[in-house]
């Protein structure tokens, strides 16, 4: 999500928790594979070696000029997260969920739903620290890497196509590591401000106003009440379909 007081956002009090945990180590089998699908991992499915991709952080759509970067940060919630699943299948439209780990560990349910529905999942942390920028490789290194494991895990097996620093806290060794991981470094460039709650309306006039600077929106599942987030796709959807835009991914 974009930038907001407080500094360690609102999963602060879950940080000591969530870091003390040991997780699994890096050579855990996983398997690599887009969202696109509704099977779980196989549990007898060779893991795939990862490969690297760009670390410049991408904005583009995977669609082209008429694409639309649907993407959902914080869940998944127990709430939230399923009535956004229901107006995206009303709609037939793909996203990209933005996970923080210790969400992701606590509702793997809800991982495993987002993954069978055929979207796409993203790194967004471990504890949603929005001045990571200025903390150690060290501590950069165990947010990203611990919640790629936590989210992996959780949805049993796939891995995250991308990583989204809270408040877009990147760093070039952020970047970097991401990357290498197989995970493209993810931006955006309508905050539609529903984490702030502006009122339906006003979710929906800044997504019309501000699409044309660029297809990535950023939505939220988490971090509260997101009664205006689901009424505002419900009216954006089919409204932006009928402009002609085309629902898709990000590149890669």
């Amino acid at each position: 999500m974009a930038r907001h007081s407080g500094g360690r956002g609102w999963y602060g009090k879950l940080i000591g928790a969530a870091l003390g945990v040991t997780l699994l180590a890096t050579g855990a089998g996983v398997w690599s594979a887009q969202a696109g699908t509704s099977e779980e991992a196989p549990a007898a499915k060779k893991p795939s070696a990862v490969k690297p991709v760009s670390a410049t952080i991408a904005h583009a759509s995977e669609k082209g000029k008429q694409g639309v970067n649907l993407t959902i940060d914080d869940g998944p919630d127990p709430v939230w997260t399923p009535q956004v699943l229901d107006v995206l299948a009303e709609y037939d439209v793909k996203a990209t969920f933005c996970m923080v780990g210790t969400q992701a560990e606590a509702h793997p349910d809800m991982v495993k739903k987002v993954v069978a529905a055929g979207h796409r999942l993203c790194d967004h942390s471990v504890s949603h620290n929005t001045g990571m920028d200025k903390d150690s490789k060290a501590y950069q290194s165990r947010q990203i890497l611990d919640a790629e494991r936590m989210i992996t895990k959780a949805s049993g097996g796939v891995r995250p196509m991308y990583y989204r620093a809270p408040g877009g806290a990147f760093t070039p060794y952020s970047r970097k590591l991401a990357a290498e991981r197989g995970m493209r470094p993810l931006g955006w460039n309508v905050d539609t401000k529903d984490f702030e709650r502006p009122g339906t309306d006003a979710i929906v006039a800044t997504v019309e106003r501000e699409l044309p600077g660029g297809p990535t929106l950023l939505f939220h599942d988490a971090g509260g009440d997101r009664t205006q987030t689901v009424e505002a796709l419900r009216t954006l959807l089919p409204r932006l379909k009928q402009q002609g835009y085309t629902f898709g991914f990000p590149v890669r």
